[in-house]
């Protein structure tokens, strides 16, 4: 059952693991969407297609900044897995909401990704979509216990074409990284990283035929 566009920030699981794991959808009238390929009104970024043409992932500046996440998109971009990415950014902060006081931590490094699956078929099943993020939850529950929070918002999706548009989802995936300084806030980041990476290996392998 897909939720209607009334229906904001359902819950589909928290989990205790890379100490914090959240599953929630996002499809009310108000939540964000993503159009792809997206434009910037400003000019200044643009939809880089790193699945087809990962060669585009050195015009991606946080990927040249961060070495972590560069990894993490050509890992996540590779045939080896079953999804590609649309988007992404990084940045650090010292604000903190009343759900991050049990890291009591002073700094937070934090990137999000935007997740679409590369199997066209797939893109319109909400079914699908939960099904992963649960996937990769459970797998997340495995991890080693580390200051760092990760979420995965399912959201609607509208990929443009010349003739036509399709209504479909996609998955905006959040992690934070926590600490009294920022530089090691960044490395708690980057660990959480790599174990989210191999989730999606993991999941990836395990949904092939």
């Amino acid at each position: 059952m897909i939720p209607s566009q009334t229906d904001h920030r359902l819950p589909i699981g928290l989990y205790d693991s890379i100490v914090q794991v959240d599953c929630a959808v996002e499809l009310g009238r108000d939540d964000p969407t993503l159009d792809v390929p997206w434009e910037d009104p400003e000019g200044s970024h643009r939809y880089f297609d790193l699945k087809r043409y990962p060669e585009l992932l050195r015009e991606v500046p946080e990927a040249v900044q961060y070495p972590e996440l560069r990894e993490f998109l050509t890992a996540v971009n590779s045939p080896a897995c079953f999804v590609e990415t649309a988007k992404s950014d990084v940045w650090s902060t010292t604000e903190m909401n009343t759900e991050e006081d049990i890291f009591e931590a002073a700094y937070k490094f934090g990137s999000y990704v935007d997740l679409l699956f590369d199997d066209g078929s797939l893109r319109s099943s909400f079914e699908a979509h939960e099904r992963f993020t649960r996937d990769l939850a459970q797998l997340l529950k495995k991890a080693p216990e580390i200051p760092a929070s990760a979420e995965f918002l399912i959201r609607r999706c509208y990929y443009r074409s010349e003739t036509a548009v399709s209504d479909a989802f996609f998955i905006t995936f959040y992690l934070f990284g926590y600490a009294d300084s920022e530089d090691h806030a960044c490395k708690q980041w980057a660990i959480a990283l790599k174990l989210v990476e191999n989730a999606i290996r993991q999941t990836s392998t395990k949904a092939k035929p």
